[in-house]
């Protein structure tokens, strides 16, 4: 059997190949006759759709070419739940950057590491060796919070604020590691701060070029795949990283859509169930794909 290690390796690699050609991915997902969706239009839209859920939901949505941005509670500070993995890995490569440590640096696991809520690691012996890119890989593909809690430990909590802060996400904050059973509404963030942060990543303004490049790979190889996803086309690619509590749905990424590339961050909480903040995610990501398949067709004439 082939080691944990190189395959997730292997997935890396394949998530490299669909960076480099995400406009042909994009361009064979792209609609013939998308509905007529404007994005003008899709403002109202959206809000109708917040308007008639149950809890607290914010969106925002930037337009990646044209600099169109919407935003429906983007300044709320709400709970982040595992988007606030993204924050902790830009940390990961900008300390690798500065020589640090590097992708293939072992951390080994501690039982102050673990937790159940998400991920196969916290069941893994004490002292297992797992590297550093194994550990990205984890903690953002399969959400794994043991693997978050090894890299929070080996970067810093505060250094992660610290980055944040500098970037300018003053509400973008890890108030503890990742404990399900713990206060897990520590870890905070906004749909507008996700958004910036996205857009900074995919116009590879963080750490250095190749770092965005790698953090895109890994973010398109996502395992959940629920919820932003659902009802857009396959073979588009998505760079994107979900967020769940007892009652909290979050989804924030990038859509490579050929010749109108844009960021979609949602974020649904207070939720008496879940099922309310799955249909709100994919409904304004239909209605934010249809709206921008309808620009990409535009801008082609």
């Amino acid at each position: 059997m082939m080691p944990a290690s190189r395959i997730i390796g292997a997935a890396i690699v394949c998530a490299f190949m669909t960076v480099s050609n995400v406009e042909r991915a994009a361009t064979a997902a792209l609609p013939e006759n998308p509905p007529k969706t404007t994005l003008a239009a899709l403002a109202p839209k959206l809000e109708r759709l917040a308007g008639r859920m149950p809890g607290i939901v914010a969106l925002s949505v930037a337009d990646l070419d044209g600099g169109h941005e919407i935003a429906i509670n983007g300044d709320d500070n709400l709970p982040a739940a595992s988007t606030i993995k993204i924050p902790v890995m830009v940390e990961v490569f900008r300390q690798i950057a500065q020589g640090r440590f590097t992708q293939a640096t072992k951390v080994a696991l501690t039982d102050g590491d673990r937790d159940s809520g998400y991920g196969s690691l916290c069941d893994a012996p004490w002292g297992t060796l797992y590297s550093v890119s194994t550990l990205l890989s984890l903690m953002i593909t399969r959400s794994d919070n043991t693997a978050t809690n090894m890299l929070i430990r080996t970067v810093g909590r505060q250094n992660v604020n610290a980055t944040m802060t500098g970037l300018g996400l003053v509400q973008t904050r890890l108030g503890d590691s990742i404990r399900s059973d713990g206060d897990i509404r520590e870890l905070r963030t906004t749909t507008n701060e996700m958004m910036q942060l996205l857009i900074m990543i995919a116009g590879h303004q963080i750490v250095n070029y190749r770092a965005c490049d790698e953090m895109l790979a890994i973010l398109i190889g996502q395992r959940h795949n629920e919820l932003l996803p659902k009802y857009l086309p396959k073979g588009l690619a998505i760079a994107h990283k979900t967020g769940t509590l007892h009652d909290t749905l979050n989804d924030v990424g990038i859509v490579y859509l050929d010749g109108a590339p844009y960021v979609f961050c949602a974020f649904a909480t207070h939720l008496t169930d879940l099922d309310d903040g799955e249909r709100f995610i994919r409904a304004a990501s239909k209605l934010t794909y249809q709206a921008f398949a309808s620009e990409a067709l535009s801008r082609r004439r």
